[in-house]
């Protein structure tokens, strides 16, 4: 599973051509960076900030000397209906890429700050995301109702269901239940959280409840997991 990264990065003179399974958001720091997709094509400066979605082939160089903030983030923060995006680093744009320089120049194991840093960074995004499906991945921690998605986008329940499968592959239950534990998954690999808090994150009852849905879901038991893949 990708974790979320947020590190310094520097590019050479030679064009690379890549695309990856997870969103990147590109934080000049010093010098410029040329990027290319199949749509656009942009130098990117101190002036602005770069998002580029999952699955999106891009080429890029660096002409000059350069340094950039770089904020790679797991497919589960970010709907797969967001698109590239060109930012203008202004106020606060700035201010993100000071408190993801701090979350860097910490460098602790504890990463709960920069957790709740790129699902704020992933809300700010822009997007053509259906209105439900943008819904659910700002709270899918929480008890959603089929219904309330289904009056989002204006839609009997029925041909809801149909549509959402036809848009994800998935049905709205499974694609929450993913979700939920994608991020069970991230909170046991890059926090030293307990099965307690954890559960309290994700609006179990009680942590046996959380470890019984999560055994189930994995085939071990969520301290297992930890154990088994926590470097």
């Amino acid at each position: 599973m990708k974790p979320i990264t947020c590190e310094r990065r520097s590019y050479t003179r030679e064009y690379h051509a890549h695309s990856h399974e997870f969103g990147q958001f590109l934080f000049p720091l010093e010098g410029s960076l040329e990027i290319s997709t199949k749509v656009q094509e942009l130098n990117l400066d101190s002036d602005s900030c770069f998002y580029i979605p999952p699955e999106i082939n891009h080429e890029y160089r660096s002409m000059n000397r350069n340094e950039f903030l770089i904020l790679d983030v797991p497919t589960h923060y970010v709907s797969p209906y967001t698109d590239t995006r060109t930012i203008p680093l202004d106020q606060q744009w700035t201010a993100i890429r000071y408190l993801l320089l701090e979350e860097v120049n910490r460098n602790h194991t504890d990463t709960s700050s920069l957790l709740n840093l790129t699902r704020y960074v992933t809300s700010q995004l822009e997007s053509t995301t259906p209105a439900s499906i943008s819904y659910i991945h700002q709270h899918f921690k929480e008890s959603i109702r089929i219904e309330t998605l289904a009056a989002m986008e204006h839609y009997h329940l029925v041909y809801y269901s149909s549509w959402f499968k036809e848009k994800t592959g998935q049905t709205p239950k499974a694609y929450i239940t993913k979700l939920r534990l994608e991020e069970a998954q991230q909170l046991l690999l890059t926090t030293s959280w307990s099965m307690q808090s954890i559960s309290e994150e994700l609006r179990f009852e009680n942590s046996s409840s959380f470890s019984r849905w999560f055994s189930k879901s994995i085939g071990v038991s969520p301290l297992h997991y930890r154990t088994l893949h926590k470097g």
